[in-house]
């Protein structure tokens, strides 16, 4: 039985029957160059289609991202749900969280592409590991990427093989992440109010005090494409920051400040493009001190914009 329903700011298209099992989380913002691949991705799995779902919250996009993916779950088998919202990332993770009607939630951002197995080999972990509450795949670099994109990369490659196993810090953001739901709705969901980027950790940390496992670089691969100019990638990590200054002002101890200084990055970015040679075997890669720098200088900045954004609204409503 078929049944579709419209409503404010909502249309789902949803198949009566089987006990789902995993919900595909994508929540999405101006994500037009990106979005059909990340679509296709989701559709090509091996995973049975009628034990899954896929829950899109779209942050209001400008361009034709909702156009995109309503093109591509024309004649697509698998059901489906699609809500709009404007406030902010932990809002419309909660969302798909509150909507999921499976034992499991995997997050995809509108930049991300799937290996065909993804979602077999992350429900199969979560099955086998009943304490765990987050598990994450592998990070792989984009063909065809460029310097900045490719050094993105491998960053995040060589990350995954250091901390490759259960963590409790270098916590996983959401993407290519499986959160079960159980362990989610336990730790109360999603920070509502936190608008920007950070909600992923903080809600990581919450669901560690609670005595849930984490679990990084488990055996399934993901691609992100990444900001292919170094000014996006500049832009990309300002926006990092301000998103840290409210998680921080928020929950203390989640995001270690001294850690995220441009002298850091650089030892970081040694240390790292150390591992990623011996995985990859780029001379390129020993840029990657200097790619850790930039990117700590522009989330440095980035915090610090969003202290003196607070400051000044805290002084003009006291004045």
């Amino acid at each position: 039985m078929i049944l579709v329903a419209m409503a404010k700011n909502c249309l789902w298209v949803y198949t009566m029957g089987c006990k789902l099992k995993v919900t595909i989380g994508l929540c999405v913002k101006n994500s037009a160059k990106t979005i059909k691949e990340t679509i296709q991705s989701i559709l090509d799995q091996d995973f049975p289609s009628d034990l899954m779902e896929l829950i899109i919250v779209d942050g209001c996009s400008r361009d034709d991202t909702l156009e995109i993916i309503a093109n591509c779950l024309l004649k697509a088998n698998v059901r489906y749900k699609i809500f709009r919202e404007n406030k902010g990332l932990g809002f419309a993770r909660q969302i798909v969280v509150d909507k999921a009607e499976s034992d499991y939630i995997i997050w995809v951002d509108g930049d991300m592409i799937l290996s065909k197995g993804y979602v077999q080999k992350m429900v199969k972990f979560m099955d086998d590991n009943l304490r765990v509450g987050i598990a994450v795949g592998r990070h792989e670099i984009y063909p065809g990427a460029s310097l900045a994109a490719a050094l993105e990369d491998i960053s995040y490659v060589a990350v995954d093989y250091r901390y490759s196993g259960e963590v409790s810090s270098r916590l996983p953001g959401t993407a290519g992440s499986i959160y079960r739901v159980e362990a989610i709705r336990e730790v109360g969901g999603f920070d509502v109010n936190l608008s920007g980027v950070g909600e992923d950790i903080e809600v990581a940390y919450r669901m560690l005090t609670y005595g849930w496992r984490i679990y990084r670089g488990i055996g399934a691969s993901f691609y992100e494409k990444r900001p292919s100019a170094w000014k996006d990638l500049w832009a990309h990590y300002v926006w990092y920051g301000e998103g840290a200054y409210k998680v921080n002002c928020r929950r203390k101890g989640v995001i270690k400040l001294y850690e995220m200084s441009p002298l850091a990055g650089f030892f970081a970015g040694v240390w790292y493009s150390i591992i990623a040679y011996k995985l990859k075997g780029r001379k390129c890669l020993f840029l990657m001190p200097f790619h850790y720098t930039f990117k700590r200088m522009a989330w440095c900045l980035g915090f610090v914009k969003a202290y003196l954004g607070n400051k000044r609204r805290t002084k003009i409503k006291c004045g």
